[in-house]
């Protein structure tokens, strides 16, 4: 694998925690990313229940480049100011960190019998999963349940010389019990 652009070009640099007023933040206008009613009320209740756990990011003029959700949850909360770290990226740069930070949070995936256990727990209260979300999630889990859990996991990428290599790979993975996912790159 070849290095990218961005570790060829990575500067170390300690990012300073700034506290703004919310009514000096702009929202992206290039934010592609729309925020549904119910999105926005679980970050309301989030940041209700814990507080701001950590900033979002601003660029030139205070254009909010990542947490565009968080700005609007806290204005509707009535938030006079906000945590916020700077980024230096401008232009394309600061759009496509935008478009990239929201595309690698959605490609995350939920490891749903370990889920299920966690919103399990006695007085973990509201964390954005509805009741019937959580029945289903539940309602799952016991044919997972005798599974073990870890509470780390590892993992290795294999290059392949073809589709053909692989497909056997994976194939013989699976029977061995592995939890593999095939990459294309």
């Amino acid at each position: 694998m070849g290095s990218s652009r961005a570790s060829e070009s990575f500067e170390v640099h300690r990012m300073q925690v700034e506290h703004l007023e919310i009514a000096a933040l702009c929202a992206d206008p290039a934010n592609v990313r729309v925020h549904p009613q119910r999105n926005i009320d679980a970050i309301k209740a989030s940041l209700a229940r814990f507080g701001q756990q950590k900033p979002i990011v601003v660029g030139a003029g205070n254009v909010v480049r990542a947490g565009n959700g968080t700005l609007l949850a806290a204005r509707e909360l009535g938030w006079t100011h906000l945590s916020v770290v700077r980024t230096s990226l401008e232009a394309v740069e600061a759009t496509a960190f935008g478009i990239a930070d929201n595309r690698t949070a959605e490609l995350a995936e939920w490891d749903e019998p370990a889920l299920a256990q966690l919103l399990d727990q006695p007085g973990l209260g509201d964390v954005g999963f509805s009741t019937r979300e959580i029945e289903k999630l539940t309602n799952d889990a016991p044919a997972t349940a005798t599974q073990p859990r870890w509470t780390e996991q590892f993992q290795i990428v294999v290059e392949c010389a073809g589709e053909e290599e692989q497909k056997k790979l994976y194939e013989r993975f699976i029977e061995e019990g592995l939890t593999c996912r095939l990459l294309v790159g």
